[in-house]
């Protein structure tokens, strides 16, 4: 049975019989599809969460359970006039005609509405009474509720300008809705920049169409497959909804390798003076057995994030998983059936008469790299070296944080709510930190503990003023502050952590009858950032152990894994380096000039999540090359037992390959989650170093350089002292 399921036996079988093969394959395609459309909606979510249970999210379950029930999301309508107070009759009768036509969406949209003239809460009024504040809770739960911050804002929009009166609307669902506009557009846009790229590439590098469709055929069909998957895994676990364009990108990234990789093995068994079938077993018994060693690395690396207890990780990986498998099952199977089917006319529709493989095994920069390598193994070496690590220095620079209100383009409608927030009310009213008390309201202990944090509160700038809300059972308190300026950013994070490590401490000191937890938005922020930087080593350390079992296995080597990996560390250094003077503000000048020429925003800080993130999916794209490339000079060493002529096969396809690869690649990258105008570009950004700087280049004198200085497979050092 495991003899039918290597991959040149697959490849035997798939070109042999490719009816039944593209029969197989539509029936999964077409059940995909179908999935998808029936049930990928409903597994899909806006919301993120712990799956483990931190203070902030204690912090919301016992508020949810003991006092208000289940979280609602309450935005806020800013009603301002330069020249009328509230105190003026005509001021009044907007806000309550405003105040109707929102109560008039009905309770399926809006649960209730207040102002100022029915609450007489003065914190609804701004310090100089020109502006106020339209408190609005949304139907439903917060999931529900982002369904209709459109309908809301329409109101909104309608009435801003009307009678010289401003009207915005601000709030975490409408702050959601403009991240997710802004992140939409330029992930549609980013996909089809992504798919043209990949498809010029290829036809470069093929020099046919037709070659150069099948990549781009099974990407296609590997991506429906797996959001199939995911619409199916959906019935049980629900799924970020940017899971999509994670299976997007890496299903574009892997399948057209996978895909280049095999066709070209192929059409290179061909010129050979081998048979069509023989080609096809050939190239599966060589080119996708790479494949399948690369998608067992890709898989090992993404599997790292699935350790990290937050839903959007475990998504992200899952998604990606699921789609690289698809691609290595669609390569292994598919390519050859439609190998099979096509044979020679793979070369049709030529779009000149040779392809950039071909002119390269004349004679090109790579043959010209790759010789001067070998010439001067260890100074390529260690010049390959220094220009990773002098792009990895921006590193030390990295500020991890969260996209905030303060980082959207000056022409969003959130944005100028929150600037009159921050400015005359306090930036943090719709999200406040809940400093949540459990014990008994009505004990000695713990009423002095709640002035003493109030006290505590009110001297710190950091805050607004504070309110207690107590429940009807008088078991639980919660202490409600403001956060001044963005809830998101450092300062208010910060804030936090004085909250938790010295008011608490303060207020409520040893023998107080009370558990006290920190909630809100910004605890949750800040819960998100400590887990991260606990996790980080954790999942580091998980993906090196894991690739260098893999690779040890695979070459039955200790030097050429250890190699491997210390290179790839240092392209994925260097495109963290690349990331933080791109995207961070404060960096050199050339990372502005590049951010201003790409059309990025530079920001304070880079997405928390981004760092490990892009470990696991740049160091698993990494190892994708390494194993391919050391794969071929492998074959040619066991062929000729020379590390020198076997890495001076270099000179022929794998480099040429390796690099439009890298080029096809960074087509696919384009299509990452991320987005031009908001910090979430740096994603982008960290899986394209291959458009900007692409270290992998850098192998073209490096990787030859490897196996020349110390010896193709460690000197013919085997980890179980067999020799060559």
């Amino acid at each position: 049975m495991g003899s039918r399921l290597r991959p040149e036996a697959l490849a035997r079988a798939a070109s042999r019989h490719p009816w039944r093969t593209l029969a197989l394959w539509a029936v999964l395609i077409v059940a995909a599809v179908a999935a998808s459309s029936a049930l990928l909606d409903d597994a899909l979510t806006t919301d993120g969460n712990f799956t483990n249970r931190p203070d902030s999210v204690r912090a919301r379950d016992l508020v949810e359970q003991r006092l208000r029930g289940p979280e609602r999301d309450t935005e806020l309508v800013v009603v301002r006039s330069p020249s009328r107070s509230v105190d003026d009759p005509a001021f009044r009768a907007r806000v309550l005609e405003l105040q109707g036509d929102i109560a008039g969406l009905g309770t399926g949209v809006v649960q209730r509405v207040g102002s100022v003239y029915q609450l007489e809460d003065p914190s609804l009024v701004s310090r100089d009474r020109h502006a106020t504040l339209l408190p609005v809770v949304m139907a439903g739960s917060v999931e529900q509720a982002a369904d209709h911050i459109a309908t809301l804002r329409g109101v909104v929009d309608r009435a801003d300008g009307g009678s010289g009166f401003e009207v915005l609307l601000a709030g975490q669902g409408a702050l959601n809705e403009d991240f997710n506009t802004i992140a939409e557009e330029d992930l549609r846009q980013g996909e089809t920049i992504g798919v043209v790229v990949a498809l010029v590439v290829l036809v470069a590098v093929f020099g046919a169409i037709v070659a150069a469709l099948l990549p781009i055929g099974l990407a296609v069909l590997a991506i429906a497959a797996a959001i199939g998957l995911v619409a199916l895994l959906g019935l049980v676990v629900d799924f970020s909804f940017f899971v999509t364009n994670m299976i997007t990108m890496m299903g574009l990234a892997v399948t057209i390798d996978y895909s280049l990789f095999i066709v070209s093995r192929y059409r290179e068994e061909r010129r050979a003076g081998h048979a069509k079938l023989d080609a096809i077993e050939l190239a599966g018994a060589t080119a996708s057995r790479a494949v399948l060693f690369s998608g067992i690395t890709v898989v090992l690396a993404l599997v790292g994030m699935l350790l990290i207890p937050t839903t959007i990780f475990r998504s992200l990986a899952t998604g990606a998983i699921l789609v690289v498998i698809a691609a290595v099952a669609a390569s292994l199977t598919l390519l050859p059936a439609l190998l099979g089917l096509l044979g020679d006319r793979v070369n049709a529709l030529r779009v000149r008469r040779r392809s950039s493989l071909e002119r390269e095994r004349q004679g090109g920069i790579w043959v010209a790299i790759s010789r001067a390598a070998m010439r001067r193994p260890v100074l390529s070496l260690l010049a390959a070296v220094a220009f990773l690590v002098v792009a990895s220095t921006s590193v030390f620079d990295l500020r991890t944080g969260f996209a905030g209100v303060s980082t959207l383009p000056d022409d969003f409608a959130s944005k100028r709510a929150f600037t009159v927030l921050a400015t005359e009310f306090s930036g943090g009213l719709t999200t406040p930190v809940e400093v949540v008390v459990d014990g008994d309201a009505d004990d000695q202990a713990v009423r002095q503990g709640v002035e003493r944090l109030r006290a505590l509160l009110a001297a710190d700038r950091g805050f607004g003023p504070s309110a207690v809300e107590v429940n009807d059972a008088r078991d639980l308190s919660v202490v409600s502050a403001s956060v001044t300026g963005d809830p998101s950013g450092a300062a208010a994070v910060e804030a936090v952590t004085r909250i938790r490590e010295d008011y608490v401490a303060e207020a409520f000191p040893a023998g107080t009858p009370a558990k006290v937890l920190v909630g809100g938005e910004t605890a949750f922020n800040k819960d998100f950032f400590d887990l991260t930087d606990t996790y980080t080593p954790i999942v580091f350390g998980f993906v090196l152990l894991l690739s260098l079992l893999l690779l040890t296995a695979v070459f039955r080597s200790i030097v050429v894994p250890v190699k491997s990996i210390l290179l790839n560390l240092l392209s994925v250094g260097a495109a963290y380096g690349i990331i933080v003077a791109v995207f961070q503000k404060g960096g050199p000048a050339l990372g502005r000039s590049l951010a201003d020429l790409l059309g990025f925003q530079q920001v304070d800080a880079i997405e928390a999540w981004l760092p490990l993130f892009l470990f696991s999916v740049l160091f698993g794209l990494s190892m994708d090359y390494h194993v391919f490339l050391l794969s071929r000079i492998r074959e040619h060493y066991d062929r000729t037992a020379g590390r020198h002529e076997a890495a001076r096969r270099l000179e022929l396809v794998p480099a040429e390959l390796a690099r439009v690869a890298a080029e096809a690649h960074g087509g696919g990258a384009a299509a990452g989650p991320g987005a031009g105008r908001a910090p979430r570009a740096g994603t982008r950004g960290g899986t394209g170093p291959r458009l900007i700087h692409h270290p992998r280049r850098v192998r073209g004198a490096g990787l030859p350089a490897g196996p020349t200085t110390s010896g193709l497979m460690g000197s013919r050092r085997r980890c179980r002292g067999e020799s060559s």
